[in-house]
């Protein structure tokens, strides 16, 4: 499967507790290295998201940046201060007994007293589940961010693809029109190698089958089947890779590795003006190719 390491994409997942908002970019590389950046509400669980940006990915420069706007939901909790509320009472029970106040202790009256009842806010939610909440949202938004990613990767890998496989299709047009030349040159050179030993051997004695032998091993060095059956091999290996599920793109870089080897071997062994054009353009068919996998996952 040709997929392209580069892409953009982002992500927001909205909760109770918090608004969770994910981008990522991803550029080509050799291996697979991730950028993460979180909050520090979200540091606990920065390894969990690491593995879960890796098990979506295989290669590519990946940065991913994480922010959190958290939404504390609490709660009005109301204390009172038993120590000082007994002393008061005590007090008003002193002030009554000797006349300075009528009447009993009222509710409101403990409102005026700001040191007998705290009015504080406290969280709905333990620490604890406040940040299971906050890791279960970011890797909610992480994993929708990282497939619009793989969908623009796969949208972009189409493209490298198709023009892939113009090309190659080209190398393989190349490789046929190699054969024919270099089959032609070596009949050519068959011939120029009889009538030079026949000049050679003017007025000698000569045993016709040797030395015909001796010419079928002089050609027998321009000989490039094995080559041309390697090359066609790895244009077939290319297309099952292509047609995979699995991520190819090292796979693609070694194996033009190989053709471009063929191609030179070949190069120097085939006979025929014809060949050396025909090499010349398949070695810079194979240089755009590798220009080009270099963004493949």
């Amino acid at each position: 499967m040709i997929t392209s390491m580069t892409g953009f994409a982002s992500a927001t997942h909205e909760s109770e507790s918090a608004t969770t908002s994910v981008t990522v970019k991803s550029v080509n590389h050799r291996f697979l290295d991730v950028q993460l950046r979180v909050p520090a509400t979200l540091a606990a669980a920065e390894t969990a998201l690491r593995a879960q940006i890796q098990q979506r990915l295989t290669r590519g420069r990946v940065e991913v940046t994480i922010n959190v706007q958290a939404r504390r939901t609490t709660t009005p909790l109301v204390e009172l201060d038993e120590a000082f509320a007994s002393r008061l009472g005590a007090a008003i029970d002193r002030a009554r007994a000797l006349g300075i106040v009528n009447g009993a202790l009222a509710p409101g009256d403990l409102l005026r007293f700001p040191q007998a009842l705290a009015v504080r806010e406290a969280p709905a939610a333990a620490p604890e589940d406040e940040a299971a909440e906050l890791k279960r949202g970011a890797e909610i938004a992480l994993a929708a961010a990282l497939d619009a990613l793989e969908s623009m990767r796969r949208r972009e890998g189409d493209l490298l693809r198709a023009d892939l496989e113009g090309r190659r299709t080209t190398l393989a047009g190349a490789i046929a029109r190699v054969a024919a030349a270099a089959a032609q040159g070596n009949d050519v050179l068959k011939t120029r190698l009889h009538e030079r030993v026949a000049d050679l051997g003017a007025g000698l004695p000569l045993d016709p089958a040797a030395v015909a032998q001796e010419v079928v091993r002089f050609v027998a060095r321009s000989d490039i089947s094995e080559e041309l059956v390697r090359f066609r091999a790895h244009l077939v290996h290319w297309t099952d890779l292509a047609d995979g599920l699995e991520p190819c793109g090292r796979k693609l870089d070694f194996l033009l590795q190989e053709m471009n080897r063929e191609v030179n071997t070949i190069g120097s062994k085939s006979e025929g003006l014809q060949v050396s054009p025909i090499i010349v353009d398949m070695k810079a068919e194979l240089e755009r190719m590798r220009e080009q996998v270099q963004n493949v996952e």
